[in-house]
């Protein structure tokens, strides 16, 4: 049985002749420690597709399930839980706090968490280590490089160690040199067993992807291997 899988979701908005279908009818099965990559045009419906996959966008069909519990089952309050346990997030926008410095920001999933204080600091400051910032651990957001700032998103989205790690268009803001960094660190979170599922529109990107799938106007244009991950193989 697949780790994760998503059965007959759609989501529409709006209502009656304004109502759009943003993903229709789109089944996903995902292994665990499988690198997926989520591509398409901007509309394509991708982004929606991740957000429902992750448990911030309830589909207005179907069912999309993590091992055996069924996201959209659960009460807000306990999916909430489930997200904040099971699941890590990277966005485009990198959305740290601009007050608080790089250590507080990944320190941010653990507030509502069983740890002492001690102990979050400990956990973030290892999450730092894997992403090659523990030196930066005391510096404010505006104080390092955009590359940076994305690894220190990356520290947040894994420092409790989750399962699964959703990342929608991670390199979107940054340039070519920082964005093969990034990308480079995810294959390396992969390699050690982290199950992640990626939205790009970048080929290059996609490379280091164990398997894509394409969404065109919200259904599952094709899906399998993508070509020979040159770049991934490298890393």
């Amino acid at each position: 049985m697949s780790y994760i899988r998503a059965i007959n979701v759609a989501k529409y908005f709006g209502t009656g002749e304004g109502k759009v279908a943003a993903v229709r009818s789109i089944d996903v099965s995902i292994e665990q420690g499988e690198f997926l990559c989520i591509m398409g045009e901007s509309g394509a419906g991708k982004s929606t597709l991740l957000s429902m996959l992750g448990g911030l966008l309830s589909p207005s069909r179907g069912e999309v399930l993590i091992g055996d519990i069924n996201i959209y089952e659960l009460k807000p309050d306990k999916r909430a839980d489930f997200r904040r346990e099971f699941m890590g997030f990277i966005f485009q926008s990198f959305q740290l706090v601009p007050y608080l410095n790089v250590l507080e920001n990944v320190q941010l999933p653990l507030a509502v968490t069983h740890h002492t204080e001690a102990e979050k600091k400990e956990l973030a400051m290892s999450a730092l280590e894997r992403v090659g910032l523990k030196d930066k651990a005391h510096r404010l957001p505006n104080q390092i490089s955009g590359g940076e700032q994305e690894r220190v998103a990356i520290a947040r989205a894994v420092v409790n160690e989750p399962p699964v790690l959703y990342a929608d268009e991670p390199t979107g803001n940054l340039d070519s040199k920082n964005s093969a960094e990034v990308m480079k660190l995810l294959k390396r979170l992969n390699a050690e067993g982290q199950t992640i599922v990626m939205v790009t529109h970048s080929r290059h990107n996609a490379e280091y992807a164990d398997r894509i799938i394409e969404v065109a106007d919200g259904t599952i244009e094709e899906s399998g291997p993508l070509f020979q991950a040159a770049a991934g193989a490298s890393v």
